[in-house]
């Protein structure tokens, strides 16, 4: 016989529920990735500028209809929206460079981000349990950072590492969302 309140089965059910949307979503995009990726990263580049648009005309209506709000900040709401809606019409009127843009933006970042995550790592040596596996972190982080600030096909790579993970964690989510029991 079960104890848990009606509320705690609706939050269960809401928690198996989201995992397997989350899930489904997650393998159907990583499965579009694999097997279209240069149109799926089209399409993510345009959900992207279908955002940019949304997000000024939020911005620009805030700074045109908010009363309570002052002149600076007005005007300075309604610029960003011009500005959001603008960068979202030029990335649809441009799409596949936008895409290639975006790519190249996204791989420097992750390199970047990788290089520093590595040096971080060494920095904080003297905190580390495992000392070895710290410096092997390093190690890894900083060589695949500067792989990937100076090869552009490693960009690629990366999108299909995505496309693939995006499958396993979708796989892995739809099978927590059968399984979850709750607390």
């Amino acid at each position: 016989m079960s104890t848990a309140s009606p509320a705690e089965k609706s939050a269960v059910n809401g928690i198996r529920t989201a995992l397997g949307i989350g899930g489904v979503l997650a393998l159907i995009v990583g499965i579009l990735i694999l097997v279209w990726p240069g149109r799926t990263a089209m399409v993510v580049t345009a959900i992207i500028a279908i955002y940019a648009i949304a997000a000024g005309l939020v911005y620009a209506g805030l700074g045109i209809f908010s009363k309570t709000k002052g002149g600076w900040a007005r005007v300075g709401h309604i610029a960003l929206g011009v500005l959001f809606i603008i960068a979202g019409i030029v990335a649809f009127a441009n799409l596949g460079a936008t895409t290639a843009y975006l790519a190249v933006f996204l791989g420097i970042l992750v390199g970047i981000m990788w290089v520093i995550e590595g040096i971080v790592s060494l920095t904080t040596l003297s905190d580390a349990s495992s000392k070895g596996w710290t410096i092997f972190f390093a190690i890894i982080s900083i060589i695949a950072g500067i792989v990937l600030l100076f090869s552009p096909f490693y960009i690629v790579a990366l999108w299909w590492l995505l496309g693939i993970s995006l499958i396993v964690l979708g796989i892995i989510n739809v099978i927590r969302a059968f399984t979850f029991k709750g607390a």
